[in-house]
Formats: structure tokens, sequence, C-alpha cells
């Protein structure tokens, strides 16, 4: 991806999470220059991936496979005195754009609806070996059961939320016709790392051409330039 294409898309990010009257803390603002006067004091944002973090999942078409996502506090698996044991994130999905199809060894999640448009959850459970299973699937959605056959839709509307256990593999879309859905994110420690088994294989950051500077720095920019 072109480094202007993801800054426009940060951009417009920013103005849909005004609209939506959601606000980042002050260093999701800040631009490189900021970056580089606070390093050191923000430490604890750039050992735990915190902040903005765009993918197209190694397809290139962003409006078809992509997520742009903002890691608002997280833990550390690889810190032995990080004591904090959960997760917060902010996301935007766009109508019929996908996040593949996915599990988390490790990590239980609840997705949530935090308003805009109709958020689609596809649900498989998973066998020993880590294929689809073909089994039905039940989940909790605020904590209510329901249960879908295997590859069955479960649509959040706004306000509305779904727990999502180990090993329940899922992929998640906006409902076309119905616009952009502010996600929220409410888990264990994150782990982008080593705790995403993708049932395709893909790509989980993507590889930037620099043809301007960055606005805001990605999550996997920060080695590159701080």
């Amino acid at each position: 991806m072109k480094r202007s294409e993801i800054n426009l898309l940060i951009n417009d990010s920013i103005a849909f999470f005004d609209e939506m009257k959601f606000k980042l803390p002050r260093w999701g603002y800040w631009d490189l220059q900021d970056w580089k006067i606070n390093k050191q004091v923000a430490s604890e944002i750039i050992e735990n991936m915190l902040g903005w973090d765009l993918t197209d999942f190694g397809v290139g078409n962003f409006e078809q496979k992509g997520l742009i996502l903002f890691t608002l506090r997280n833990g550390n698996f690889r810190r032995p005195d990080s004591s904090k044991c959960y997760a917060e994130k902010i996301m935007i999905v766009r109508e019929k754009q996908e996040t593949p199809l996915h599990f988390h060894w490790s990590k239980m999640e609840d997705i949530i609806n935090r308003g805009g448009g109709n958020l689609a959850l596809e649900l498989y459970g998973s066998t020993e070996d880590e294929q689809l299973s073909d089994q039905p699937v039940t989940v909790k959605v605020d904590a209510i059961e329901k249960t879908v056959a295997p590859g069955g839709r479960i649509v959040l509307t706004p306000g509305e939320s779904i727990c999502l256990e180990p090993n329940l593999y899922h992929r998640f879309f906006g409902e076309e016709g119905k616009g952009k859905v502010l996600v929220g994110e409410v888990s264990a420690v994150n782990d982008d790392a080593a705790d995403n088994r993708f049932h395709d294989s893909i790509g989980r950051f993507p590889e930037i051409d620099e043809d301007e500077e960055p606005l805001h720095l990605l999550v996997n920019d920060y080695q590159t330039f701080l």
C-alpha cells in the first residue's frame, strides 16, 4: 500500500470517529515529530503495539479485504512485569469489507457493534487439526445463547455484542447497504505476532510504498521511524 493511501484512510477514520463521538487518546493524533519528542515516555505504547493498525491482508485490495483499527490498551506476554491482562480496540469495518476467516489460540474476545451499520459474522468451530468443523456453533450474543449451523451468520446491530472463545473460526464484514460500522473489541491480552490462526495463508501487515511522510505512525512503523 502507498503511504499516501494510508494517510488518507487514517484521516477518513478520524473523521468517522468524530462523527460517532468517539475520541482517541491524545497520542493517537501525534505526528512523527511528536513521537520523536515523546519516545522515552511512550515506551508502553511502543512495546505493547498500541495505536494505529491497518492491513490489506496481503491481497492488495483494502476495500475488499482490509481492516483499520486502533489498539487503545493492551498487556504484553513478553514482559513478565506486565500486570495488564486485557486489551481494547476500536475498529472501522466498511460495507462488504472482509476480515478473513481466523481464530485465536489463546484470546477470548467480545466483538461489539458500537454504532453505524450492521456487522455480519460467519462462524465455524475448529477440529483438532485446525480445520473447519461440520458441527453447529453455539455462542453468546449479549450473554444470550445462540446456535448456528457451521458457516452460519450472526448479524450485530448497533449496541449488540458477541463473545468469541478461542479456536472459534470467524470472519466479519459490514452488511451491504447499512454503512460503515464502528466496532469495539474487549479481550484478553492481544498478541498479533503469535495468536492469529488464519484459515488461508495471508499477510498481516502491509508492505508500504513510502511515497510521502506518514501523518500518524502505524504500530508496525515504530521500529522503523523511532
